[in-house]
């Protein structure tokens, strides 16, 4: 009896001496609502809560990987100088001057003129409008998608890869190593790669028999095609089948709504700067820079973007403090899409703000999830926002609205992969595209227009009236978004 009660003695002792230590490392340099979160974790679920934050609540990318990111931002800056001076920056609002400044300083390249950007709604037709530009590469072609699976749907953007490397165009690709070793048709996707000759790595590998081993919920979650340095395209959209191949997805009839752009212009080297760090980080090599002169599309329809990648590669939460900033900026209007929709305190603050100064905001969402706690965490947010004078739009199943966007005002747009939640502000690298343009902005109205009239309003006294064990699941759900 007294070796059991020494025992437990010391396994209370262990726990406090554990909880003791966690709240003094936890306390430095992180938020006070995700230290607090995983506080109480390990103090509630003892040693299992301790063994949880040691796998996923330790550590940052290495500062090398951040440093590679800076040098090819330079190397590309040095190519593009006097760029940023060309555009519409006498159009601008007096605030988009320092918003690109902030972007700029935080790592992301110059805000420049001369491009032309197509909206790319359709499924199907973005992955045709890519193997168009694949078949007239003649010199590169850089692939990183999150997600690149090898299937019917897909089938015709590998066989354009096949074809442009036999021309003798190099090929390079990219993609998340644990989002495609979850997926089916690993193997088959790799062999055709390796079959066509294309230079595949994966993103951010978890084999620690190789000694890469990080925490496995930091991923990459870009999405982007460069042709030649001159054209470029990026978004939401993961190149695989719009049902992901998952038989659950199969089985409710659920389909991906994305929403990707093609650009020409000096915002696809600052695009190719994305790739090519992001490949001279997993392999060490640095790939060839384009130093020929920048040639201007011969268009009027000419806008300004500068191109921002974002994630933990970065000393800072750069997509966090540029959404939170545009958000506050607005005057009249602000239109939010995002599927994982989990804010960060002061990106809700932002937003509830601007309701309540009289900013008709927007949410649009899905009406169903594919991530359970996600679903439901951010389902907990909305009874504020609705009391704040937020307008919630969910689309209607079986389409999961995945495109991820937002516009402030009449001239400002931000489309990119980030969706508005914690886990793209912190743990994942993402890239986004801001772009002041206002007929760009009335063509994303028009997108916008469109996911309106698809969707139900949520309205508050509904919303309050739904059943208590959703509202708790809702509610507990939302505890889980601060561990990280």
């Amino acid at each position: 009896m007294v070796d059991v009660e020494a025992g437990a003695l010391i396994l209370v002792a262990l726990h406090a001496v554990i909880v003791f230590i966690a709240t003094v490392y936890l306390s430095a340099n992180r938020r006070p609502s995700a230290a607090i979160a995983w506080v109480l974790a390990i103090i509630f679920i003892p040693y299992l809560g301790a063994l949880v934050f040691l796998l996923i609540g330790v550590g940052r990318l290495p500062r090398s990987r951040r440093e590679k990111q800076r040098e090819v931002n330079e190397l590309i800056m040095a190519r593009t100088d006097g760029l940023d001076q060309v555009g519409h920056r006498d159009e601008w609002p007096e605030w988009l001057g320092s918003a690109a400044r902030l972007n700029r300083n935080l790592g992301a390249l110059p805000m420049v003129g001369g491009n032309r950007i197509e909206l790319l709604p359709d499924y199907e037709g973005s992955i045709a409008s890519m193997v168009a530009a694949v078949d007239e590469a003649t010199e590169f072609v850089h692939v990183q998608f999150y997600i690149l699976v090898l299937d019917t749907v897909t089938q015709p953007f590998f066989d354009a890869l096949a074809r442009a490397i036999q021309r003798g165009v190099s090929v390079h690709v990219l993609s998340d190593y644990l989002a495609c070793l979850m997926l089916p048709r690993r193997k088959e996707t790799i062999a055709a790669f390796a079959e066509m000759g294309a230079e595949w790595r994966a993103l951010l590998p978890l084999r620690f028999w190789r000694g890469q081993w990080r925490r496995p919920d930091m991923r990459n979650h870009r999405k982007l095609l460069v042709v030649d340095g001159r054209v470029g395209f990026t978004g939401s959209q993961n190149m695989i089948d719009s049902t992901y191949l998952k038989p659950g997805n199969l089985k409710r009839g659920l389909h991906w709504h994305e929403l990707m752009m093609r650009l020409e212009g000096p915002a696809v080297r600052e695009l190719n700067a994305v790739f090519l760090a992001d490949w001279y980080s997993e392999t060490d090599e640095m790939l060839p820079i384009d130093t020929s002169p920048v040639v201007l599309p011969a268009a009027t329809d000419l806008l300004d973007a500068q191109v921002l990648p974002s994630g933990p590669s970065f000393d800072n939460d750069n997509n966090l403090k540029l959404y939170a900033m545009l958000i506050h900026k607005a005057e009249r209007r602000v239109s939010i899409t995002s599927p994982y929709f989990v804010p960060e305190e002061s990106t809700m603050l932002a937003i509830v703000t601007a309701a309540s100064r009289g900013v008709q905001v927007e949410l649009f969402a899905s009406a169903i999830g594919d991530q359970a706690l996600v679903y439901h965490a951010q389902r907990s947010y909305y009874e504020e926002l609705l009391r704040a004078g937020v307008a919630i739009y969910l689309y209607r199943e079986p389409t999961v609205l995945h495109a991820k966007h937002f516009t402030i005002d009449d001239d400002v747009s931000v489309v990119g992969s980030s969706n508005m939640d914690i886990r793209s502000f912190s743990l994942n690298m993402e890239v986004s595209v801001l772009v002041h343009g206002a007929e760009f902005v009335q063509r994303m109205r028009a997108v916008q227009d469109e996911y309106r009239s698809n969707s139900r309003r949520v309205e508050l006294a509904d919303w309050l009236d739904r059943p208590t064990g959703a509202k708790v699941f809702d509610n507990l759900a939302r505890l889980t978004s601060s561990l990280q």
